[in-house]
């Protein structure tokens, strides 16, 4: 099947396939797959004009929704960090969709702007894996007798598992899971994800795929907790990321800008089943396993980029 507004050809299957598997897995995180997605445009489908960051938000719009829908019915949607992410990140992305259209329309200077984004989160991820290991090796090590059930990074969230306790203020948001209380100064939750809403506008991932892992990595909260809220800030953020770009469309017509919606709605539907499939198995699989997808997953494309953008004249 020929799309002529990204001038793709590919089989009307792929689209969705690719979108489903992607997506099964991220969604477990908080993150919806857009920034797996994204790669495989660009290298696999040729799709390099700067549309495609709005084609990637368009594949947000449609998948995220089933998954925010799991984790509301479960219990597992904080919804203080949920607004804060969409209350910072909104203002980032229309200066990151600005940035991408008018300094980084050109696809190789593009990919090594995503594979630094791509490192620095790949590498969050992977020292929090290992630093969590080796706390729960000293922890067995003076507790040789503690039960295997209380470890986070070894199972998966205990079946109906809710959030409970949940308080907030301008301040700072608390909240309980799992016999545990956790909580976060909101101020600084804000002004982080305008930081990374610029970077998820630039690279049209509305920010989650950034944000989720530092939710987990330097706020330590559970990333049961975190994935619902990151998604739902994706969502929001997507849907402005989407409108701002077929704004820029008519400031920019020698430019494509503006998403290709037919294969953005190839990508969705695959997307709503694998979003939806991810969130509800997420609390059956450990944390540990979850962080390690994401973080591998993160920094094969990082070296993708990096290859890419030496070997590429």
């Amino acid at each position: 099947m020929f799309f002529p507004v990204s001038g793709v050809e590919t089989p009307v299957w792929l689209p969705p396939l690719v979108a489903f598997c992607i997506s099964f897995a991220t969604s477990m995180g908080g993150v919806s797959g857009a920034f797996l997605l994204l790669p495989f445009q660009v290298s696999v489908l040729g799709y390099t004009a700067p549309s495609v960051s709005a084609t990637n938000q368009v594949y947000n719009i449609l998948a995220i929704p089933s998954g925010v829908y799991r984790y509301i019915r479960e219990g597992r949607m904080v919804w203080p960090l949920a607004w804060a992410t969409v209350l910072g990140t909104l203002p980032g992305v229309f200066i990151g969709a600005w940035v991408r259209v008018t300094y980084l329309p050109d696809p190789r200077r593009f990919r090594l702007f995503a594979s630094c984004v791509l490192f620095y989160i790949g590498l969050r991820l992977l020292v929090d894996i290992f630093r969590r290991c080796h706390i729960f090796r000293r922890q067995d090590a003076e507790l040789p007798a503690r039960n295997p059930t209380d470890r986070s990074m070894t199972t998966g969230a205990t079946t109906g598992s809710r959030i409970a306790g949940s308080r907030f203020s301008i301040f700072r948001v608390e909240y309980s899971y799992q016999g545990h209380t956790y909580s976060f100064a909101l101020v600084g939750v804000l002004v982080l994800c305008f930081v990374v809403g610029i970077a998820g506008g630039i690279y049209g991932i509305g920010g989650g795929a950034i944000l989720a892992p530092f939710f987990v990595a330097i706020l330590g909260l559970p990333v049961y907790t975190v994935a619902g809220a990151a998604l739902f800030g994706t969502f929001v953020t997507s849907l402005a990321g989407v409108a701002f770009y077929h704004l820029l469309a008519l400031y920019h017509p020698e430019i494509d800008i503006a998403p290709d919606w037919i294969l953005g709605l190839l990508f969705g539907c695959g997307g709503v089943a694998g979003m939806y499939c991810g969130a509800r198995c997420q609390k059956l699989v450990p944390e540990k396993i979850i962080k390690s997808i994401l973080c591998c997953s993160i920094l094969f494309v990082a070296v993708r980029y990096v290859v890419g953008f030496f070997l590429t004249p």
